[in-house]
Order: C-alpha cells, then structure tokens, then sequence
C-alpha cells in the first residue's frame, strides 16, 4: 500500500535499542516523522501528550511508568494514538495479538516484522482518514480491551537485567557489555566504572556512568554483581580471592585492586575465610 506521512513516538529505556528502532523505522517507513524519543513512561506520557502522534512505539518494560500504565493514561485522552508495543514476552503470547487493533513486537526486532507492524498500522490511518476521523485516532474501548487482555495473560514478565552501559571518557562515548566491567565505584554525582584494558595488559581503564548507584544496582543481575561496600559494585566474577588483613577487615581483590567489604557484605562471602 501506498506509504503515509505521520508521527511517531519512541518509548524505550535503552538507548541503543531506541537508536536502532529509529534506524529500522526510517528503512521500512521513510515517511514517519519521529518527533520523540523518550527514555522511561513518564516521559513517554509528556511526550505523547505534547506532540499527539499518530503512533507510539511503546516498550512495555520502562522505570519511573511502565508500558502499560502509559496505554492506560492514553485510554483517557480524546485522541488516542495507534500503539505498537515492543516487549520481550515470550513468541505465543506475542501470536494471541496479532488480529488486535494495536500490535506487538518481540524483542529483538526483525526488520520483516516491524514492517509488518507498519503497514497495518497505515492501514488502520488510512481507515481513519477516509472516515474522516482523526487520523491518529483509535476507540478508547479497543484500547482497555487490549490492555485488559494484556493484564491477563498468564505470561509472567520476564526479568530483565542489563547486558551493556553507554559510559563517557573524554569526549567519547562508549557501549561496554556488563560482563567486561570488572567493577563500579560511586564518585561524587556518577559513577565510575573500571575494566580491563583491550590496549595495555594488565591495566584498567575507567569510565563515567551518569547514574546513581543504587539505580544502577536495581538493574544488574544480582548474581551477577554484588554490592560489597556502600560505594562499590564487584562482578563476582571478577574476584580473585578475598583478603583478611589483622584487624579482621575483608577485600575483594580485583587484578591489582583491593576493594573494602563493608561489615554488611561479610555475610556474601562466608564459608571462603
């Protein structure tokens, strides 16, 4: 079908995965104009309500107003725009929504799919237009039916923790997989964070994260990373051994590093001194 021009929303709390929803969007719907891009519900329901979009792509999973409590806020709104939701729920639950007024995509996006979503959603525009309705219209009523059905399927969201970080040196920006950080350190107002270096053996090389550290804990793997001190994060996979020096204080020792445990942490570590 004959392509439209209309405006679109991005909701997603990963950057990279909003970068690239933009760039698959601009191949497989040249004319959708992204007016914003928003990094958690909150600002997706700002955003919305400022521009009013034809389309929402809206991540389910977001802090600060999740997905589907955004959708529910739009059912109020006399112009409810067309939303596609992107989420990583398992592919039969994906299969009971695609005859449904608002589509669904499964993380990670394929390229095939979105445009499938695309071009269904064209078509409920066009539907809209030649009725007269407001192009970015959808009955509030389809809407709660699909978030009613959305709220009862018996699909348990799935945990999802951080695979990667988007840290500064410099002037830089870097994308740093979770699994080569060997640990975080709290600063003043960020936070610091040290790997191995990939051009000089045996040296670390630091990074600043624009978060606060209790943030950041909420989203890693608590398998995965441990909070030994009140300003230090370790990837327990990182830890050569444990120290206990004559006072009777533990450190983790990370390559040349010596890392406090904080009294509170001692119990993690119990049965290795």
């Amino acid at each position: 079908m004959e392509q439209l021009f209309a405006r679109a929303v991005i909701a997603d709390d990963e950057p990279v995965l909003r970068h690239h929803l933009n760039k698959a969007l601009a191949e497989v719907w040249p004319e959708l104009e992204i007016v914003a891009a928003a990094g958690n519900g909150l600002e997706a329901l700002e955003a919305i309500e400022q521009h009013q979009p034809d389309v929402v792509f809206l991540d389910i999973r977001m802090p600060a107003l999740d997905g589907m409590s955004v959708a529910a806020s739009l059912a109020e709104l006399a112009q409810v725009p067309q939303i596609v939701f992107t989420t990583a729920y398992k592919d039969y639950a994906v299969n009971a929504f695609e005859q449904n007024a608002i589509d669904y995509l499964l993380k990670p996006l394929s390229e095939t799919r979105l445009a499938k979503a695309c071009e269904k959603v064209q078509h409920r525009l066009a539907e809209k237009k030649a009725r007269m309705s407001p192009a970015a219209a959808l009955a509030p009523q389809d809407l709660g039916r699909l978030i009613a059905q959305l709220n009862h399927l018996s699909v348990p969201a799935p945990v999802s923790y951080l695979n990667w970080v988007k840290a500064s040196r410099g002037e830089d920006i870097y994308v740093i997989s979770v699994a080569d950080i060997l640990y975080f350190k709290a600063e003043d107002k960020y936070v610091s964070v040290f790997k191995r270096s990939e051009h000089k053996p045996g040296m670390v090389d630091e990074y600043v994260l624009r978060i606060a550290l209790k943030s950041l804990l909420e989203q890693l793997d608590p398998e995965q990373f441990w909070q030994v001190h009140r300003s230090t994060i370790v990837n327990v996979a990182a830890i050569e051994k444990v120290h206990k020096d004559f006072t009777g204080r533990l450190f983790a020792i990370v390559g040349q590093q010596k890392l406090p445990v904080s009294r509170s942490a001692q119990a993690r570590f119990k049965g290795v001194i």
